[in-house]
Parts: structure tokens; sequence; C-alpha cells
């Protein structure tokens, strides 16, 4: 690696992020069945099939990771709860194995010296909350935040910090607009009442942890930065309208009490009655904001139902998952956001990092390239006044990505899915000795 801890101020978190579905192993513990079973079940929605039911196994394999995490020389370690591993029917009797295997989870980070960031909710609805409509139930809110009473209640009093939910956008606009994740839906009016229920989510688990006494609460949303397709008048609206969508929709509304104008003209007659109504609850305050960031996009109007824009490919070299590699986006949106909606409040960078098509015998040198010119950029923006505190590589180890199955590898380690056998990459050892210095 080009940069060395010394580098960073003291007390600088360098941690790597996981989540439960797509590591742990659902089929394992007493885990309740989640709306990513039954989307994985639906022929056509996910790369042969495949489902979080073994994944990495870490269920039973957690000593041996948290030891690779050790190795590594992390600060901290960045990880989901299940609310269907705690709570199979998400409501009712917890799972006491579920409660056990996160307090196992957050005892051995602390004897390892890790600091625990746990993240309540990345992706993983019960399915019979699912049943009841999922995420466009307005009583969403009050489940999620009975969950964080009772996962909290034990882990709590334990954790360096706590965020409700992981990227707003993939649990709303990505999965019930454009269909791509569960449950899986094309429909507008789901969308709008999933982009604000998300929310109200959020400030109803914030004030459930803060009424344990939970410390350090936070917000994690993605960014994605934005180009019109072309210098037309026609593709800069396109952009406008994308990046509103993507970029400040969730923040106006967690730190604006506001949803970009733009989007509403959209979004406003499909929205959930008196939604105007619940910014007070949505805009609780918080200790942080992490940034989730991969890419930019390149966005061109398209004919047709509004949003009416579309993608089309850019120039710049491209991650596993064909997204372009453009780290001037995060030293943008850490300035942007610090300026435009945090004004000083701690940032964390809490995802980086890329899918490549990894071998355990070759180094993945183009992921070291990835991290160093994205560190870089944290960097800059830190030089220029950005307030981060800390930075998290997205994954500690290959994993279930979700709808492209096991073929996608974004970890620092190496996961045989046949054996399950652990092989940290140049990029563990790369990051190590940075870690090290």
């Amino acid at each position: 690696m080009t940069f060395k801890r010394s580098e960073f101020p003291k007390g600088f978190q360098f941690a790597a992020a996981t989540s439960s579905y797509q590591i742990e192993g659902h089929g394992h513990g007493g885990a309740g069945p989640t709306h990513w079973d039954t989307f994985a079940a639906t022929p056509g929605n996910v790369v042969r099939a495949e489902n979080g039911a073994i994944a990495c196994d870490h269920y039973h394999r957690m000593d041996e990771d948290l030891d690779l995490m050790q190795g590594l020389g992390l600060d901290a370690y960045r990880f989901s709860t299940s609310w269907a591993r705690v709570l199979p029917e998400g409501r009712g009797t917890p799972n006491a194995d579920g409660l056990d295997f996160y307090d196992r989870l957050v005892d051995g980070l602390l004897k390892r010296g890790i600091n625990p960031m746990a993240t309540l909710y990345h992706w993983e609805l019960p399915a019979a909350l699912a049943d009841l409509g999922g995420w466009r139930n307005p009583d969403i809110s009050h489940w999620l935040a009975d969950f964080a009473t009772v996962i909290m209640r034990r882990i709590g009093d334990r954790v360096y910090s706590a965020a409700p939910i992981n990227e707003p956008w993939c649990v709303a606009w990505l999965s019930h607009f454009m269909g791509h994740h569960a449950p899986g839906l094309r429909d507008i009016r789901a969308a709008a009442h999933a982009m604000h229920h998300v929310l109200t989510g959020h400030g109803r688990a914030v004030q459930a942890m803060r009424a344990l006494g939970v410390k350090n609460l936070g917000a994690v949303c993605n960014f994605e930065y934005v180009h019109p397709a072309d210098d037309t008048a026609e593709a800069a609206a396109a952009a406008r309208l994308y990046d509103g969508i993507y970029n400040r929709f969730f923040l106006g509304g967690l730190f604006k009490g506001a949803y970009p104008p733009e989007v509403m003209e959209g979004l406003a007659p499909h929205m959930p009655k008196g939604w105007q109504d619940d910014f007070d609850l949505i805009g609780q305050p918080l200790d942080w904001c992490g940034l989730n960031y991969y890419t930019c996009k390149r966005i061109a109007p398209v004919k047709g139902a509004w949003p009416g824009h579309g993608e089309v490919p850019g120039p710049l070299p491209k991650t596993q998952m064909g997204w372009e590699i453009y780290p001037e986006g995060l030293e943008y949106f850490l300035k942007w956001v610090d300026t435009e909606y945090t004004k000083g409040l701690p940032l964390y960078v809490t995802e980086s990092g890329m899918a490549n098509a990894d071998r355990a015998d070759q180094p993945d040198q183009a992921r070291i390239d990835y991290l160093n010119a994205h560190v870089a950029a944290a960097q800059r923006a830190m030089a220029a006044g950005a307030p981060l505190k800390g930075y998290t590589f997205w994954s500690l180890m290959d994993n279930y990505e979700w709808a492209l199955g096991y073929e996608k590898r974004f970890g620092l380690i190496h996961v045989d899915f046949e054996t399950l056998k652990r092989t940290p990459k140049a990029s563990y050892h790369a990051l190590a000795a940075a870690l090290a210095s």
C-alpha cells in the first residue's frame, strides 16, 4: 500500500465490513426465513438461484474469522445483525441462539482489541414481515424499533457504534422500483412508501437505542458520483434527478427535514399519507454519518415515464461489477456531505472496495491499486477539512453478492465456496503491513 497508519490521526479507525446474510449461513442456528430466501428461490432472480443458506459459514467459523481480523491489524469491524436470526418471525419470541451468537461475536472482537461497529439491518427482512407488506407498511418503523431494543439490550453496552440501516437507496429504490433486490418489485408506489418508511424506521430505531443508553449512533448512506452523459440540458436534468434520488433524498430527510423538489415531482402522488409530518422523527440527532462509495454513473435522458433517465457506459477502467473506477468521487462526497448536510459531524467511510475475478494463487494487485487510490482521495478530503474519523474496507472476505450469487469477489480474504477455506489475498497482506507501520 502507498499509505501508512502513521499518516492518520490518533484514534482513526481502520475497519473491514461484512453483512449477516452474506457470510453467516442463514440455514443454521434457528434463523427464520427472509425475503432474500424467497427472492432467491424464484427463477431468474439470482445467478444459479444461489442463496445465503451456507454462505461463508461464518456462524460456525467465527473464531477463525476473528483471528484473521486480528491478523489484519484492524481497529474495528463493521458487521450487521440478522433480524430473522434474532426474531425468526420478525416479532415475538427471540431466538436465544441468535442472541448468543452476536453476544459471542462482540465479546470475541473486544477480546482481540477490535471495536464492534454494528448495523441493525442489511437487507434481509424476515419473511413474516414481508408478508405484511414489509417496507411498504408504515408499521415497519415500530417493528424495526422493537428489533433494535431486543438486540441492543444484549450487545448495546459493548458496541463502539451503531446504525439502523445500511444503504436506504438499496432497501427502497433498487428493491421496490428497479426490482433487482428482494422483494423484487417494480412499482413506483411501493418505492415511494419504502423510501419514506426506511427513514421513519431509522428514526424510531435511533430513539429505541438512545432509550437504552447506546452510544455513538449514526446513519449509513450510499453515494454515486453522477456525470451527465453529454453536454445537453436534457442530460443535465436527467443527471440532476438521478443525483436527487440516489444522493440527496435520504440526506435531505435526515439532515434538512425535506426531500429534493425535483424528486417529489414524481414521488409526491405516491407517498404515504401524512409523510410531511414525519421529519421530526426522521431527523433524530446523530453522532456520525457513514458514506459507502464505489463508483460513478453516466446518466442520459430516456423517453417514457418518470424518472425518464438511464445509465450509459463510461470510458474509465471497470471492476468485475462493470463499475467505473472513479476515486475522485469519494473526495467530492466527503467534502460535499460535510459542507451541505452534516456540518462538522464526524464522517466515516463505511464501505469501500472492488469486485475482482480473484484466484487464491494470484495476487489481487487491482484491489491494492483501487484501495490506494481511494484512501488517497480520502486523505485529500481530510487535508481540505473533511472530519473523517475512519475508513472501512468492503469486504473482509468473498461472500454472497446478492442477486449475483457467489461469482463476484470483493474480499480481502479469498473464500473457496466448495471447501470454505479462507486464504488471505495479497491485498490483505499489503493492508496488514500498512496498518502495522
